[in-house]
């Protein structure tokens, strides 16, 4: 089992090694980071989806703006999609899964805002359909995905594709790089306050 255990570590060493010698990953980090502190700026929000393990990175980063990271500091508009449970449950009863977060983001995304969604495969439908309705609102889309980018390659303004097709180790480096986002954008944000 110690063999195995620490197999696992080494994929998910292995998998943050390639993106620290990735400079061009490094730079679509930095990209995004540029993105949302101007979205914030701009007196705009970011949204955030997922499924599954996807979802509870894409809330747990949404409270990472939205709460705090390292600094006590004015909170900033940001949310995920799926944390009203009955919105999700009756448009997925009434309509289908694959509108839950395409009808938010047609209530409430404006020109301006960013919507961050977070698939492993870069398929997900809920999250592709979503990505459409952000564009036609005149919004800037973050697809987080692993290896080839799925089907959110091609729609996504940014993409953080993460070199593996393993999602566990995707997910880690998400949340890593979600991390250094979140601790960027505030220092810069609030580099005078």
């Amino acid at each position: 089992m110690h063999t195995q255990i620490a197999g696992i570590i080494k994929a998910s060493i292995d998998v943050k090694q390639q993106l620290l010698e990735d400079k061009a990953m490094q730079q679509t980090i930095a990209d995004c980071v540029e993105l949302l502190v101007n979205t914030f700026r701009n007196g705009n929000k970011v949204l955030f989806c997922g499924n599954g393990g996807s979802a509870a990175d894409a809330q747990h980063l949404a409270a990472e703006f939205s709460g705090r990271f390292y600094t006590d500091r004015e909170a900033l508009p940001a949310e995920a999609l799926h944390v009203n449970t009955s919105y999700i449950t009756a448009v997925a009863n009434d309509y289908s899964y694959d509108v839950v977060y395409s009808r938010m983001v047609q209530g409430i995304g404006r020109a301006g805002d960013v919507l961050v969604g977070l698939s492993t495969s870069g398929n997900s439908g809920n999250i592709i359909k979503a990505f459409d309705a952000a564009h036609a609102k005149g919004m800037k889309t973050i697809g987080f995905t692993g290896a080839t980018g799925g089907k959110m390659k091609d729609i996504s303004d940014y993409l953080v594709n993460v070199p593996s097709t393993d999602t566990p180790r995707i997910q880690e480096s998400h949340i890593m790089i979600g991390h250094i986002i979140c601790q960027l954008v505030e220092e810069k944000y609030f580099a005078n306050a």
